[in-house]
């Protein structure tokens, strides 16, 4: 195939050159909602012809994007059943996050990925699709952190959707200048250290190694600015033996599930200690307090949410018994009703 492309003194500064062996690859650093980046990733598949065009997703990111009912398809059960409710949630944060943004910018986020993707198939151009799979990332990142931490990063999270701080294609340039980034990175690994290992230096190496592993002389791969400057450094790296550790969700430790079903031997000891020593009518009180303790509060939570009467209902009844398992929990249950 022969290529038409840019003398590399005419490369955009979002477009970055890397020579591996006897390939050359092109990383286009995108922000995912910019107007500019959809119409530069255009532009070098198109002038660059390569052999192969990788791109910053997985498999479920990017049905997500091209399947425009894919939420209505969704398996609650499923979800539920792997226990990956928590993790849709942080998901859904996220991406409300970026939706209102982009909203701002009239361009939807992801919109250059979906571009890349598009383009490169009107061009008969062979797509990669480079990312790990969001669901491992996601548990990955929920496991390292904190309980404390989860807190603060969920709050975070929660605070963005209703923070009305005007962002432009200008703003978005500034923050994709590598020591802007570089900076922004520096402060998460600080507050955060092991939501950025696993949220940008894991899958700096992930994207790295799937862009190696891609066939073609010649390749674009378009990631994030965020992942440039780290893709840069890696690749010239073997990490390939690093992929089967950095791909897997570490398993829950012993001593949780053992605290896990302490709470609740702990809670039922204690009242028929109750009923034992001060006798049935304060076994009674105490087991009243405990529902009233737990449902309660879940009811309130539907309504806040403007949740179905049934939903509200169906909280009501089971908090207090789903607060004795660590396996079941009440949202669960309200979100499959």
């Amino acid at each position: 195939m022969s290529h038409q492309h840019f003398p590399s003194k005419e490369y955009p500064e979002d477009v970055h050159l890397i020579e591996y062996h006897d390939r050359t690859i092109l990383l286009v650093g995108t922000a995912h909602i910019s107007q500019e980046s959809v119409a530069l990733v255009r532009e070098i598949i198109q002038q660059e012809q390569p052999d192969g065009v990788c791109i910053e997703l997985d498999e479920k990111r990017y049905q997500a994007l091209t399947e425009k009912k894919r939420w209505q398809a969704l398996d609650l059960k499923q979800i539920i059943k792997d226990k990956q409710l928590s993790t849709l949630m942080v998901n859904l944060l996220m991406a409300s996050y970026q939706k209102k943004l982009g909203a701002k910018l009239g361009v939807k986020p992801g919109a250059e990925l979906l571009a890349a993707a598009q383009s490169a198939t009107e061009q008969n151009i062979p797509i990669a699709l480079c990312d790990r799979d969001v669901r491992i990332t996601l548990r990955r990142a929920w496991k390292s952190t904190s309980l404390f931490k989860k807190g603060y990063l969920l709050a975070t999270l929660f605070a963005s959707l209703f923070n009305e701080t005007k962002i432009s294609e200008e703003k978005i340039a500034e923050l994709k200048q590598k020591d802007v980034l570089s900076e922004l990175m520096g402060e998460m690994g600080e507050i955060l250290p092991n939501v950025k290992k696993v949220l940008i230096d894991e899958r700096d190496i992930y994207l790295s190694e799937r862009i190696k592993a891609t066939t073609g002389q010649r390749l674009v791969a378009v990631v994030g600015a965020g992942h440039i400057a780290g893709i840069q450094k890696q690749f010239p790296i073997d990490n390939s033996g690093m992929l089967a550790d950095i791909t897997t969700i570490p398993p829950i430790a012993k001593g949780w599930k053992i605290a896990g079903w302490s709470f609740p031997l702990l809670v039922i000891g204690s009242i028929i200690g109750i009923g034992l020593q001060k006798g049935e009518a304060v076994a009674e009180a105490s087991i009243l307090y405990w529902i009233l303790a737990h449902s309660i509060p879940s009811a309130i939570g539907g309504m806040i949410a403007l949740a179905h009467p049934l939903t509200i209902l169906s909280a009501l009844v089971v908090a207090p018994f789903t607060s004795l398992t660590p396996v079941i929990k009440a949202g669960y249950v309200a979100a499959f009703i």
